[in-house]
């Protein structure tokens, strides 16, 4: 027997129980959730390590041993730098003969690289921390609940009963620890509403408030005791009980609670008088959560009820408590049930928990029992076999902040309860008809022995207290009448037009290269359109510091920007678990009808996999061939394009040697590639590779990129000026940067000049030198134009030169020269090719590596070069600009979404039909 892929059974349209289906996306989900915490730690230890080496490097033993480190390196043949020494005297030279010696000596790059770092860091950092406006339909309702959850029965009552009421009403809810606050961070990004439990105001807690108001989210401090009033925390008479060093450390982190919950600016109280002492302390706007029940605790009860040990005679008296800080509390109840143990021979007393016990109840033997270690569970269970719960507090404004808690936990078991008459027992004990009160020793010694000779005032008072705690904490009734007033209305999504996520490695402001200026533009433009959009794309590692994830706005637009992998990475541009598992995220609360992909490298395959456990269709726009080949442009290691058509993988290894990964690769790729709703194609030498690559052809359009139109006219040549040209392709072989260098040193001719753009400046740092260059025409190096300065650029060049050295997929600055009267030199065949008329509008040579064809070119256009003078482009008529592309783009986007709509349409139809 054959065993089917995996993936085959998730998407062929065949009955696959739906159980099953379940189980293994939730399987891949979970193993992908797991490597990315893995990814996680290793790269915060890898950051830990590279912060200890730039400490190393700036101390003082690190510079003092300079001389000894250089003295090492000459020993071994090389400059501390690298360098081999015997280039040495080689490079000396020629920079002599260059007469830039004096430059290279004096100048110091360090100052100028770490200014320009700063820059990029400012300019990223400012889009990063700017507030965001609120958008009403931009997420469904997210509540993050950052707590304190080591404290678990706290935990239970006021972080997973919320949890389960605000998922009974609709939200979805996310709950991290406090102390993880880089997942802390990330879970805020998608959030609409944030909840702050319990919460310190430590540093990395306040950097998360202070997120929390950036994202417009108005945070809110909860908390369920009397914890950040220093005064009335004293007059706990519970804390004198316990060891100094512990006494010390709860009075010391009272500033520290009141200081987060001011920051905050809004409450939530587990009960009214907690709420008016938030008030005082300066919070306007508290709400008011009672702890009360949840699914498990009913499910508990009913099975303790149930399960009831047969009386032996005796009565028990129960009294709990989760922590050692509540001796004073029983000392309340203590003295009048010793006094009624010795009247009563038959009442008993089981403690529960650390609580210390009182020397008036140690003569009892074995009529006092303890029990301790229990889980929550059996907790009920042994609480199910008493007869008569106490709930005692000292008369303090703190107890009167306290919840009813034990009082709900008795009543849920019909036990009846004696409570102190304390704020929060007021509110649901009517003594007499669902429980007693007792404030002094008498009474309590009276409501002992009343209901130890009474089991039917027992089973009337609990059954009672029964029903009036289910009609006010039952989950449901909660849900309804505390949880939703405090949360409000759960945010709804405007389901009447599409909502299209776009996926890019880079975005504004990190616009680079021409797939981001491509997506950008769609952006602007689709946002017209009857869509709602948003962007995930990669973010500035060291502008975001060590946060994972940015969310922040530009032009109106929302974006969620993630740590990328490293560029040296190769298998982490592939697989990136941890950005795969933060789009995930952002795809649960954006709930996008359509995932449009662009330059995905850096952020990884997984995010595809995000889509296909979702049932999101997901389009791709193969900007190159990454999707095939490993280096991504198929230019070998020498830097030649490799002319593969289809690929074979035994070439790809000798290409990539020693790499043990081609193989999985291709797969995953391939189950990518396939899985695309649709593929989109810049051009007809792209479209033909992937199909040659196995591609259907039915499923990759042409959709060619757009460019921006000139906003004016060119700016007139002065003439008889020297032939200016201009290349913009940056440093990488790839794009013909050695290819130029070659052939423009190979020019006799000294009247013209040749603008480089670096387009490294604008990320902090220069990649080109000028002083590698030896040509005799006038050299300048500039920063990157942006779409706003592009036209200002073009006026300064006459012919663009577009050496590339693979089968380019498109060729943006192409399209940009020619639809400004720009002559283009280019090599072909390739989609950079596909709009130039040899002789017409543009020059195109082989692609071949050589440089001799270029220098050709080069040299017959600066003979010829008062014919620029008055030169304009007769075939601009054939250009297609960005709006003409947004609407190509907005019609493929209407035929996915109707084969979406429809394949979900024939599904139904077959679970209707196989379910009747």
């Amino acid at each position: 027997m054959i065993q089917k892929p995996a993936e085959d059974f998730l998407h062929e349209e065949t009955p696959f129980p739906s159980n099953a289906r379940d189980e293994l996306i939730g399987s891949y989900r979970s193993s992908n959730h797991i490597a990315g915490l893995r990814v996680r730690d290793m790269r915060a230890e890898i950051d830990g390590l590279r912060e200890l080496l730039a400490l190393r490097e700036r101390s003082l033993s690190w510079r003092v041993t300079a001389p000894l480190r250089f003295v090492r390196a000459l020993s071994l043949g090389r400059l501390p730098s690298g360098r081999p020494l015997r280039e040495v005297p080689g490079r000396f030279r020629q920079i002599w003969r260059e007469g830039h010696l004096w430059e290279r000596l004096v100048r110091r790059d360090e100052p100028g690289k770490l200014r320009l770092a700063q820059q990029r860091i400012n300019m990223a950092a400012q889009a990063y921390r700017q507030p965001v406006i609120r958008s009403p339909d931009l997420l469904v309702g997210h509540v993050v609940i950052i707590a304190e959850l080591s404290l678990k029965q706290c935990a239970k009552y006021r972080v997973w009963q919320k949890r389960e009421a605000l998922e009974t009403l609709g939200w979805q809810v996310t709950v991290v620890d406090w102390r993880a606050s880089r997942a802390a961070w990330t879970a805020l990004q998608g959030a609409t509403d944030v909840v702050f439990y319990r919460t310190p105001g430590f540093d990395s807690v306040m950097a998360l408030v202070s997120e929390a108001h950036r994202l417009a989210l108005d945070p809110v401090w909860e908390v369920d005791d009397l914890i950040f009033d220093a005064a009335e925390y004293r007059q706990n008479g519970n804390i004198d009980s316990l060891p100094q060093v512990e006494r010390d450390l709860l009075l010391s982190g009272v500033g520290l609670f009141r200081q987060c919950m001011l920051a905050c600016g809004r409450g939530i109280a587990s009960t009214d008088a907690l709420a008016e002492a938030m008030r005082e302390a300066g919070l306007e706007d508290v709400r008011v959560v009672e702890n009360a029940l949840d699914a498990q605790t009913l499910a508990f009860a009913t099975t303790a009820r149930e399960h009831r040990s047969d009386r032996d005679g005796r009565v028990w008296v129960c009294y709990g408590s989760g922590t050692n800080t509540h001796d004073a509390d029983f000392r309340i109840a203590s003295r009048g049930l010793a006094r009624a143990m010795r009247r009563e021979p038959s009442l008993c007393l089981r403690i529960f928990g650390d609580v210390s016990l009182p020397e008036e109840l140690q003569g009892f033997g074995d009529r006092v029992e303890r029990r301790q270690g229990l889980d929550y569970a059996l907790y009920l269970q042994e609480l199910a076999n008493t007869d008569i719960a106490i709930a005692p507090l000292e008369e303090t404004r703190f107890n009167d902040a306290k919840s009813n808690i034990k009082y709900i936990e008795a009543s849920i078991l019909e036990l009846p309860s004696i409570c102190s008459p304390r704020a929060a027992f007021r509110v649901v004990v009517r003594s007499g008809e669902n429980g007693l009160t007792a404030e002094t020793e008498v009474q309590w010694e009276d409501a002992f022995i009343r209901l130890t000779g009474d089991a039917a005032l027992r089973r009337r008072l609990g059954q009672r207290a029964y029903a009036d705690v289910l009609a006010r904490y039952a989950p449901q009734a909660m849900a309804r009448e505390q949880v939703a007033p405090a949360f409000g209305p759960v945010p709804s999504l405007d389901r009447s037009v599409p909502r299209v996520l776009l996926v890019n490695i880079y975005f504004a402001p990190l616009s680079f290269g021409g797939a981001t200026i491509v997506v950008e533009e769609m952006a602007r433009r689709l946002a017209a359109y009857e869509m709602k959009l948003a962007i995930f794309t990669g973010q500035d590692v060291i502008a975001a510091y060590d946060q994972s994830a940015s969310r922040y706005q530009t032009e109106g637009l929302d974006v969620l920007a993630v740590r990328a992998s490293e560029n040296e990475d190769a298998l982490g541009a592939i697989e990136n678990p941890e950005a795969a598992a933060v789009f995930a995220e952002w795809i649960d609360v954006f709930r996008p009808d359509l995932v449009h992909i662009h330059a995905l490298q850096g952020l990884g395959v997984g995010l595809l996999r995000a889509c296909e456990e979702r049932g999101v269709p997901y389009v791709l726009t193969l900007h190159d061939a990454w999707w095939l080949c490993d280096r991504q442009f198929m230019v070998r290691e020498d830097g030649r394009y490799c002319f593969q058509k289809k690929i074979d993988l035994r070439i790809c290894q000798e290409c990539v040697k020693g790499a043990a990964h081609l193989e999985s690769r291709a797969a995953v790729m391939r189950h990518g590639l396939r899985n695309a709703a649709l593929l989109l194609s810049p051009s007809e030498t792209h479209r033909a590779l992937y199909v040659a690559n196995g591609v259907d052809p039915e499923k990759i359009a042409l959709h060619r990129n757009g460019f921006r139109w000139p906003t004016r006219p060119r700016k007139a040549r002065v003439p008889g000026a020297p032939l200016r040209f201009g290349f913009v392709g940056g440093t990488e072989n790839i794009k013909g940067y050695g290819v130029l260098k070659r052939a423009a040193a190979m020019l006799e001719e000294n009247a013209w000049s040749l603008t480089l753009v670096d387009n490294k400046i604008n990320l902090g740092f220069h990649s080109i030198d000028r002083v590698d260059w030896g040509i005799r025409g006038e050299l300048r190096v500039v920063a990157a134009y942006t779409q706003d300065t592009m036209d200002a650029f073009y006026d300064e060049i006459d012919v663009l030169l577009f050496p590339s050295q693979w089968k380019e997929s498109f060729g943006l600055t192409v399209r940009e020269a020619l639809a400004r009267d720009v002559w283009v030199v280019s090599t072909s065949p390739g989609g950079q090719a596909e709009p130039i008329t040899d002789g017409v509008n543009g020059t195109l040579i082989p692609l071949n590596g050589h440089p001799q064809a270029l220098a050709d070119a080069m040299g017959t256009l600066i003979g010829r070069v008062g014919e620029f003078d008055t030169y304009t482009n007769p075939l601009k008529d054939q250009l297609s600009d960005y709006d003409t592309q947004a609407r190509e783009l907005s019609a493929f986007y209407d035929r996915v979404l109707r084969e979406a709509a429809a394949k979900r349409a024939r599904l139904d139809h077959r679970s209707s039909a196989a379910t009747a």
